[in-house]
């Protein structure tokens, strides 16, 4: 009887044992399968290339600048480090881009403000990119401490077209954003959801650049190719996995 016993508590043990390992390998092998700043295999098939390695600023420099200044690498990510204001402090990517989906990921401090730009002409005729580039806004969207119009939150064309249909993740977690533009045709998707589509130079779209906030910038939204910007608007903000399609 005492042999069975501990044949019985034997095979327990060894149960147990296997039980922990298998979870303890599994945990291990979801945490592997979590990689940033990298490219699948399908990825690189379907035409898509990184915008940011996760050590390096290669591929990046302030505006109208050969270096970049108010931004860091920090942990796999481009950090703003809030430095910026109304003029100054935004990066521009070295390349310029014409028909493109573009995809990142980001997260924003409370009451953070920042934004992607594309189709940015950098030239010494302007003070900033957004004298030339639609912007996707990114925004702490509920604890912003001024009171804002639609066309200003998270997602919007900013000052132009309203985010609708979005979710947004609660400050401090990780969003996805996509831009896509064809040809004139522009999308904005966040967290997997259409949330603006509108036409460039368009007669409804140079309408509303003449009547709303870009009214006095004649270059607005003008150009048919681009750099792509980051905005440093005196807020910390993190960028991850960048990488943009060309079709």
């Amino acid at each position: 009887m005492k042999k069975i016993s501990y044949l019985l508590f034997i095979a327990f043990m060894l149960v147990a044992f296997t039980s922990c390992k298998t979870k303890t390998t599994k945990e291990k092998t979801e945490g592997e399968e979590i990689t940033y700043n990298t490219l699948t295999a399908e990825e690189k098939e379907q035409g898509w290339k990184l915008l940011f390695d996760g050590e390096t600023f290669n591929g990046w420099h302030s505006f109208l600048e050969d270096t970049i200044t108010g931004w860091t690498v920090e942990d796999g990510t481009l950090k703003a480090l809030g430095m910026g204001g109304d003029i100054g402090g935004d990066i521009v990517s070295d390349e310029q881009f014409e028909n493109f989906e573009l995809s990142l990921e980001w997260k924003i401090t409370p009451e953070g403000n920042s934004g992607i730009l594309y189709l940015v002409v950098e030239d010494t005729a302007y003070d900033a990119v957004y004298e030339t580039g639609p912007e996707y806004q990114l925004l702490d969207d509920v604890g912003f401490p001024q009171e804002l119009e639609d066309v200003q939150l998270t997602g919007a064309n900013y000052g132009m077209h309203v985010a609708r249909n979005k979710e947004l993740k609660p400050v401090g977690e990780w969003n996805t954003s996509r831009i896509i533009v064809n040809n004139g045709h522009v999308e904005h998707w966040l967290n997997g959801n259409k949330v603006v589509e509108y036409e460039l130079w368009t007669d409804d779209w140079k309408e509303l650049v003449e009547s709303g906030k870009w009214a006095d910038y004649p270059d607005y939204g003008l150009a048919k190719k681009g750099h792509l910007a980051l905005q440093d608007h005196g807020s910390h903000v993190w960028f991850r996995n960048i990488k943009i399609r060309e079709s």
